[in-house]
């Protein structure tokens, strides 16, 4: 095989690939076999038809496009390999040549992983704040662990309030009929959530178990169901009942339910060196964005749109992930919200851009630094996982390989060491950010 590369733009080449005759009959032997499986010839039965004849009835050329199929992609992968060029898009490939006992000669218009040229990476400033737990923040954190903890109690009497849970059936109408995913019966409203139309919870408020109503609203203009798009809308509304939490009292029979302290202030005492852990953590996060984010600002990069889009189809699958994890999916979210496919991901724009950016500029800073991930990192790489997983590391290992998730990994841990360099060769600002933009504009 003869491969060659040559850029045309900055991010952009043609490589041009030419390989064998040899190469070519195999590929043309492969779709034979492929094709005569379903191949209808008067006195044969299907899959036996010896190959003079079916060349004969249907020419040789009825085979070139199953075998383009079969061998295109393999000699594709080889000459990106021969050329060591790193494509970020699919090709737009021309065929030039395919016939029998002829070479196979093809041109692929690639984009490719653009190059970086790195500014200063060393020694960049980031500010720092003292990190500290308040009395406020440790009753808050309280606070939530006392709503988390709260019971549903059904209310005979009274009317929904925002907070409540309201079991209701609805049956929705626009210009009197009704339309799909309009009508649901006891479903479960936390009132005040935010989850349904806007201003259908609203008018939720204020009812009592088995009041009717007839809540009026309009869709959206954004609303992912165009034909629904700012129609008014009418639902028949009937209340079954009205949930209520009850929330446990802060005192030392909670400290002792939820935790192994006796008393409520030992309780809070632990709590505030979590949060204090927890807060610290975060510190140490920003910490390291604030400096990959300075380094990467210093770098000069253009970023092939091709990057920007997978980048947010991987965010969007990670996304509904979430969803999934929380009882609801993509589309669920979508029609709550009344939003769209395409405003989700022009939402994601700007991160995905930026992820995209950091981590090139990451991988370039790893190759001047010659970063290395060696097997002792990935073993305890595979440790970690293993303890989280509570599976054996041979186990976590093997599903790796499986999936080919081995050299994501490696990926992963050359991020994470070349992170590191640059925090420890960063300069530390005593302060906040509002602090460091107000001297800098000094």
């Amino acid at each position: 095989m003869k491969a060659t590369w040559e850029k045309i733009e900055k991010n952009l080449g043609v490589l041009e690939v030419e390989v064998g005759a040899d190469r070519v009959t195999d590929a043309l032997d492969k779709a034979f076999n492929k094709v005569v499986k379903k191949a209808s010839v008067p006195g044969f039965r299907k899959g036996k038809v010896p190959r003079p004849i079916f060349e004969a009835r249907y020419g040789v050329e009825a085979l070139y496009q199953d075998a383009i199929d079969i061998l295109l992609p393999e000699v594709y992968t080889e000459a990106v390999n021969e050329t060591d060029i790193f494509p970020v898009d699919r090709p737009e490939v021309e065929i030039d040549q395919f016939e029998k006992g002829q070479a196979f000669k093809f041109k692929a218009k690639v984009t490719v992983k653009p190059e970086v040229t790195l500014g200063d990476y060393k020694g960049v400033e980031v500010t720092t704040e003292k990190v500290e737990v308040s009395e406020e923040e440790v009753n808050e954190e309280l606070n939530r662990l006392q709503e988390r903890h709260a019971e549903l109690a059904v209310i005979d009497e009274g009317a929904a309030q925002n907070g409540d849970i309201a079991v209701i059936d609805f049956d929705g109408y626009v210009d009197g009929a009704p339309f799909e995913g309009g009508k649901a019966e006891r479903y479960s409203l936390e009132l005040g959530s935010g989850t349904f139309i806007p201003g259908f919870e609203e008018q939720v408020v204020g009812l009592a178990t088995g009041d009717f109503k007839d809540v009026e609203v309009t869709f959206p203009e954004t609303y992912h169901a165009e034909e629904l798009a700012n129609k008014q809308a009418i639902f028949k509304v009937k209340v079954h009942e009205i949930k209520r939490k009850q929330l446990p009292e802060l005192d030392d029979e909670f400290a002792k339910d939820v935790s192994e302290f006796e008393t409520l202030n030992e309780y809070k005492e632990d709590l505030k060196k979590e949060l204090l852990a927890r807060k610290e953590q975060e510190a140490k996060g920003k910490k390291e964005a604030a400096v990959v984010d300075k380094v990467s600002e210093n770098a000069e990069i253009e970023i092939p749109q091709a990057m920007i889009d997978g980048e947010i189809q991987n965010m969007m699958r990670d996304f509904d992930n979430r969803l999934r994890g929380q009882g609801m999916n993509l589309e669920m979210f979508l029609s709550f919200s009344g939003q769209t496919t395409a405003d989700l991901q022009d939402q994601m724009k700007d991160d995905a851009e930026k992820r995209v950016r950091n981590n090139l500029v990451l991988e370039q800073i790893a190759k001047e630094e010659n970063i290395e991930v060696t097997e002792e990192d990935i073993n305890k790489e595979v440790e970690t996982m293993a303890e989280a997983y509570k599976r054996s590391a041979d186990e976590i290992r093997n599903i790796l390989a499986a999936n080919g998730s081995l050299a994501s990994l490696r990926d992963e841990i050359s991020l994470r060491k070349t992170v590191e360099l640059l925090v420890e060769n960063s300069k530390e600002v005593e302060g906040s950010e509002e602090a460091a933009e107000e001297k800098a504009a000094e």
